[in-house]
């Protein structure tokens, strides 16, 4: 006699947080904004009528809109134009938006008396107050009575002058992350620096002081507007399979190749095959008119930045001469700082860059008069003072520059 087999079902699979306490956390958040609203001719808004209101320009804050209302006559019929009104209302589409306000009606007169109605700082029994619709309002139908503030410090030339905070709450819950995918950092650069290395696939070839270059077109016009319109332009050379470049040195455009390639500079001792220790600021001179020249203004900026950390005696004049001539006006701001400076300026004087500074840039020489002016000017103020004054070659953003002889 046959058996009938009854088929077992399998159990379900279990979750690896099956069994597990779990945890998850709510998360509540202010985000803040403000906004000025100036209101000027105010005595020709009265009598606009009751009800009749000035906005201000919307602002965001939180993702939702703003704006601020100011009745001159008022808001509520009730009042007979007695006080001035002042609202904050949403200004976008949104239901039960939570937030906090403040408006503060400025004291013009320097005394910081300001008049502020705050949800900030305090506790609030009911919490945050919350817009229904766009439209929804927060604020005060007696804000101030008219007499008063026609007589007060707030106004003044017929002007108001109205500071208003919003601080939209938010709220997200936050779970346990079962995993998590690590993702390696982009190696772009390293993978077009493999195919300057490698060199295959180029299409294009540079003379320079005697050395030959390969490259390849459109990775060079994809990096600079000057090769874009050189290789590819209307005004395109005839010849653009091999190019002579003059008036840049090879190691200068080898190190240019490196960094639209790899999107860093190269080690400049390795690349010249000098063991010196201004090899760096050197080349950071010439590439610096490179990428001027070629329109690369990360480089140029990178090289600002060498240049910057180390003006010194030597270098100072050199490199104003050329943060003038390439239009680079924060180095330009910093050498001028450190030349002005009484023991700096006599030694700088003596250097052969500040020859080539007076030769090829004479208008950067008033400019140094000034500043030469404003440092003996605090001299003496700290000195009538009883301060001792600090000449430490500090450059415009406050780091301090090494100084070597």
């Amino acid at each position: 006699m046959g058996r009938v087999l009854h088929e077992t079902p399998n159990p379900p699979l279990s979750s690896s947080t099956e069994g597990a306490t779990t945890s998850s956390t709510s998360v509540m958040k202010t985000l803040n904004g403000s906004h000025h609203f100036k209101i000027t001719g105010y005595s020709q808004s009265k009598g606009m009528g009751v009800g009749k209101y000035i906005a201000s320009d919307m602002f965001m804050v939180g993702g939702y809109l703003w704006a601020v209302y100011f009745y001159p006559d008022g808001k509520s019929p009730e009042d007979n134009a007695a006080y001035v009104s002042l609202f904050i209302a949403l200004a976008s589409e949104g239901t039960g938006v939570r937030a906090l306000f403040e408006l503060t009606l400025l004291d013009q007169s320097g005394k910081q008396r300001h008049k502020v109605h705050s949800h900030f700082g305090r506790t609030l029994e009911s919490g945050p107050y919350t817009l229904k619709y766009r439209g929804s309002m927060w604020g005060y139908k007696r804000f101030f009575r008219r007499t008063l503030l026609e007589q007060s410090d707030y106004l003044k030339n017929d002007c108001l002058s109205v500071h208003c905070s919003v601080g939209v709450v938010t709220s997200h819950t936050e779970g346990p992350k079962f995993y998590s995918i690590a993702v390696p950092p982009s190696r772009i650069g390293h993978h077009f620096g493999q195919l300057l290395k490698i060199g295959k696939g180029t299409d294009v070839s540079f003379e320079v002081d005697g050395e030959v270059f390969y490259a390849h077109k459109l990775v060079l016009a994809a990096r600079s507007p000057v090769f874009r319109a050189q290789l590819f332009g209307p005004m395109k050379e005839q010849n653009t399979k091999q190019i002579k470049v003059e008036d840049i040195e090879a190691p200068v455009f080898k190190a240019l190749l490196h960094f639209m390639y790899w999107d860093s500079l190269p080690d400049m001792q390795e690349l010249t095959g000098l063991d010196s220790k201004w090899v760096t600021t050197l080349m950071s001179q010439h590439l610096l008119a490179a990428a001027d020249r070629y329109g690369l203004e990360r480089l140029r900026l990178l090289c600002e930045s060498n240049l910057c950390e180390d003006v010194t005696i030597n270098t100072a004049a050199t490199t104003l001469a050329l943060a003038e001539q390439h239009h680079c006006f924060q180095l330009k701001a910093v050498c001028l700082k450190f030349v002005a400076v009484p023991e700096n300026l006599r030694a700088v004087m003596q250097t052969d860059g500040f020859v080539y500074l007076k030769e090829s840039c004479p208008s950067v020489m008033t400019e140094l008069l000034e500043y030469v002016a404003r440092v003996i000017e605090h001299s003496m103020y700290v000195c009538k003072h009883g301060i001792e004054p600090i000449f430490d070659g500090s450059d415009a953003n406050g780091r301090r520059v090494k100084q070597r002889l």
